[in-house]
């Protein structure tokens, strides 16, 4: 049986556990695209102890606060290993935040966060497991978190 191997990383994130078939959306909640300048691995569907996972592999970037949130949202199992001169430095799950403001839009089109674009969309954690989210202003439930995630 072949093995494959992906190169370990100098210095950058590596993000672990995410939920299976999310690491396109975790590009995207970083926004990172093909013309990325630094090297970006990404293994889907990876076996693993307790089924399947994605990877995701960023050189030479650590992550803020605002998208660890927001991959939190949608791989609350995440682990986020920072390394440095190729030793993970430090090692951490990411937490589910209990409010997010400006990282999940209402589904609502009737929601006065939709109807005024100039209010800040206000999102409440009300089940950390499984992840459910509602509006702060309207209280209707956001269905599917992953398509409503604000880039």
């Amino acid at each position: 049986m072949k093995e494959l191997r992906v190169t370990p990383i100098k210095n950058g994130t590596v993000i672990d556990h995410i939920s299976m078939g999310m690491a396109l959306k975790v590009l995207q909640i970083l926004k990172i695209t093909g013309d990325h300048s630094s090297p970006v691995t990404v293994a889907m569907n990876v076996a693993s102890k307790g089924g399947t996972k994605d990877i995701v592999k960023i050189e030479d970037r650590e992550l803020e606060t605002r998208e660890l949130n927001k991959i939190a949202l949608i791989a609350p199992n995440a682990t986020i290993n920072i390394i440095r001169d190729y030793a993970v430095e430090k090692k951490f799950k990411v937490e589910v935040p209990g409010k997010v403001e400006d990282v999940v839009k209402c589904s609502n089109p009737n929601c006065v966060a939709v109807k005024e674009n100039r209010m800040d969309h206000m999102t409440i954690v009300f089940s950390k497991e499984p992840v459910r989210v509602k509006c702060f202003y309207c209280e209707r439930e956001i269905e599917d978190i992953a398509e409503n995630i604000i880039i």
